[in-house]
């Protein structure tokens, strides 16, 4: 939604810049001058999440540090950014939401207050409650939680205990890619004798299916049974 004081020709303007910087090889170094422009940028780098994953996890990360950069001076501004996203994450809004749980991901990843009052929403995007609730029954889209989930743990772990109950769960998702991206994300956290039997499980089971692991430079595709040896040998793929 774009207000009267953001004309579309700006729009297209400002979106054609934050690309540009973006799909630079030195994309990192522009995060700054992105965040700096604030609120302005919050409409460019949602409209790049639907792009490619590498793409779209750069707008991302760069929404994550500009939204933490409005929270600094307009908490409330930074609080409706995640309403926006959450609701894209709805049916009721009738978007799929490509894109959405890896902005909330890096949203919370680099604003602690955001992440107090919103990581429960966020984790019940990976489990069926069986009645109204949060969970994201669309199997590609939830492949995304799943994987915005473990970078935010990884970044946050204190959220990890919390989440480690519903990954361990998500070992059995129906849909493989999900499986091994829960997999994947259990590796961002210290090990437990708990998750074992249920990786080793999934290490073994010979599942087919592709797992894409970005970390916004590298492009790592795996299977989910290698996924799940990876975490139980510790070494999980382009960990943060």
């Amino acid at each position: 939604r774009r207000s009267g004081r953001f004309p579309l020709p700006r729009f297209r303007t400002q979106k054609f810049q934050v690309r540009a910087q973006l799909e630079s090889p030195e994309w990192r170094n522009h995060l700054e001058a992105i965040a700096e422009e604030g609120i302005s940028s919050v409409g460019p780098l949602m409209s790049l999440l639907t792009f490619e994953p590498v793409l779209r996890l750069r707008a991302a990360i760069a929404l994550g540090h500009t939204t933490n950069r409005i929270y600094e001076k307009k908490p409330d501004a930074a609080r409706d950014v995640m309403r926006r996203l959450n609701w894209r994450m709805s049916e009721e809004s009738g978007n799929i939401g490509w894109g959405v749980p890896e902005a909330i991901g890096e949203v919370l990843s680099h604003c602690p207050p955001l992440a107090k009052d919103f990581y429960r929403i966020f984790f019940t995007t990976i489990i069926d409650l069986g009645f109204d609730d949060n969970y994201v029954d669309n199997d590609v889209l939830r492949r995304s939680c799943y994987f915005a989930i473990g970078r935010f743990i990884k970044a946050c772990p204190k959220y990890g205990e919390e989440a480690r109950p519903l990954l361990r769960k998500g070992l059995q998702d129906s849909d493989a890619v999900c499986a091994g991206l829960a997999a994947w994300a259990l590796g961002m956290l210290a090990p437990d004798l708990n998750d074992q039997p249920s990786l080793r499980k999934l290490a073994e089971s010979g599942l087919d299916g592709s797992c894409l692991v970005t970390d916004g430079d590298l492009v790592v595709v795996c299977t989910p049974a290698e996924l799940a040896r990876d975490t139980l040998q510790g070494k999980p793929k382009l960990t943060i």
